[in-house]
Order: structure tokens, then C-alpha cells, then sequence
């Protein structure tokens, strides 16, 4: 699919701040209104924009935990990959997963309330992995950067 510079901008700029007026938006990539309104359409009938959200600020519902979680499995199958996948899709607490390479198979990334919440978790989905080597739990102390942008080449 083609972007051009302006598309690129548009993107760009919704990225930082979706719930700018279309006017606007269109100010500030140097379009009109209409034009804006037309490219925004059609970024979203194309599937470029797949959605729009509030990132809200957890401190404000109290304090929780990020934990980063490296899982191990005994064997490398599809099947019992697949089988894991949608029990971690199913958790709640589980903001992210990636399946990687290396000695590790899978990352999460969960945020719970606390550690019994975090215990609880591992009782009701990671203990319960027939195919579960071992694992292994990081404790983010600070979040450092969190960056919900998408990298937009030039």
C-alpha cells in the first residue's frame, strides 16, 4: 500500500492525539477540511487505522504491578502452541505476548493489582500448561518509556 507525505502526516499527528477536530487536523498538514476528512476515510476503510483509543492513566485506579514473564515449553509444537496462545488470550492480565526466538518461547507482559493477583494468575494459566518447561518473572520497579506508536517509515 502507498502513503504519501501527507498520509504519513496524518497518521503521524493521530498517533499523538486522535481526538484533534478534523479542521484542525487539517491545519496542521496543510490540507482543507474536506480533503482531511476524505484521506482519513479512506486510511481507516483500508485498514491503516484500525481504531481509536483513550490511554487512560492506571495511577488513577490505584496502584498496580507490570510484570514481564518469559515462558519456556517442554516441546516446539504447533498444536500446543496454538492451545497455549488462546488460554493467554483469554487472561486478562495479560496486556501482551510475543512468541520469539531463543531459549525462551514466549514473552508476556501482564499488569495485576498486586502479587496475590499475580499468584492467582499463575495457579489459573501458567501452572496449568501441560507443555510448560519452566518460567521465569521479571518485576518492572519503573516504567522507563511506553510508546504506543507505530514506526512510520519516510
Amino acid at each position: 500500500m502507498f502513503l504519501d507525505r501527507l498520509d504519513k502526516a496524518i497518521l503521524r499527528q493521530m498517533q499523538r492525539d486522535s481526538s484533534v477536530s478534523n479542521l484542525k487536523l487539517a491545519e496542521i498538514v496543510g490540507l482543507s477540511a474536506p480533503a482531511c476528512l476524505k484521506r482519513v476515510k479512506r486510511l481507516q476503510q483500508q485498514g491503516v487505522i484500525c481504531g481509536q483509543v483513550a490511554l487512560l492513566n492506571e495511577r488513577a485506579f490505584g496502584t498496580s504491578l507490570h510484570m514481564i514473564v518469559e515462558i519456556m515449553m517442554q516441546q516446539d509444537r504447533l498444536d500446543l502452541n496454538a492451545a497455549f496462545t488462546k488460554r493467554i488470550q483469554l487472561a486478562e492480565e495479560v496486556h501482551q505476548c510475543y512468541k520469539v526466538t531463543g531459549e525462551v518461547d514466549f514473552v508476556l507482559v501482564l499488569v495485576v493489582p498486586d502479587m496475590p493477583s499475580y499468584e492467582d494468575f499463575c495457579q489459573r494459566v501458567i501452572y496449568e500448561e501441560q507443555n510448560l518447561r519452566n518460567f521465569r518473572t521479571l518485576i518492572s520497579m519503573n516504567r522507563v518509556k511506553y510508546d504506543t506508536r507505530v514506526h512510520i517509515p519516510d
